[in-house]
């Protein structure tokens, strides 16, 4: 497989930017800036392509917002004609806790309305995920607040660096393959 598409996943306008839920936009966009892309709006989504070791990665942040994430994932994997399993969809998971990244080949949305909304329109759950952790950190009926919330002073060193090895493991996905890939990040532990 030379042809990927990442889809990192978030909500559209300037008071979503940098929120928990949009870390699935940060990742991308650290992924593009790291390989000297641009982004330009297109359409269902804000897109780049950046070429790395033979490879060529389709990003995309859809702009439909994230309960219609599917409409711009359907539109683009077709556009640019990528098997299901070069795709790798990027996106905030609560119950993990911030220390932890989770990739995995299929697996259900676990209540993620971005992730639902994708498994009904492409009628599967078997792509693969990287699942960014975000912790559970509110109180009870406050978990919209966390979720639309901004990091903490505290969090963002760690947030920071789990966005960079997301790249990494971006590229290790293109270039080893999601098994290996999966060996070496599920087990990592940010502090």
């Amino acid at each position: 497989m030379n042809k990927f598409l990442i889809i990192g996943l978030g909500n559209i306008g300037d008071e979503y930017r940098h929120t928990r839920h949009n870390i699935g936009f940060d990742v991308v966009t650290a992924f593009v800036l790291k390989h000297g892309g641009l982004f330009k709006t297109d359409r269902l989504a804000e897109t780049a392509e950046v070429k790395w070791k033979g490879k060529i990665f389709i990003c995309i942040k859809p702009t439909t917002y994230m309960n219609l994430s599917g409409k711009a994932f359907k539109y683009w994997i077709d556009k640019e004609k990528v098997d299901l399993p070069a795709t790798l969809t990027i996106v905030d998971e609560l119950a993990l806790p911030l220390s932890k990244l989770r990739l995995r080949g299929s697996g259900s949305d676990a209540g993620h309305n971005g992730l639902k909304d994708i498994q009904l329109t492409l009628g599967t759950d078997q792509y693969p995920k990287l699942r960014f952790g975000i912790g559970n950190n509110f109180p009870k009926g406050r978990q919209v607040d966390f979720v639309l919330g901004r990091w903490t002073a505290t969090e963002i060193p760690i947030v920071q660096q789990k966005i960079e090895k997301c790249s990494e493991v971006i590229e290790s996905f293109a270039a080893i393959g999601i098994e290996k890939t999966m060996n070496m990040t599920n087990t990592l532990n940010f502090e």
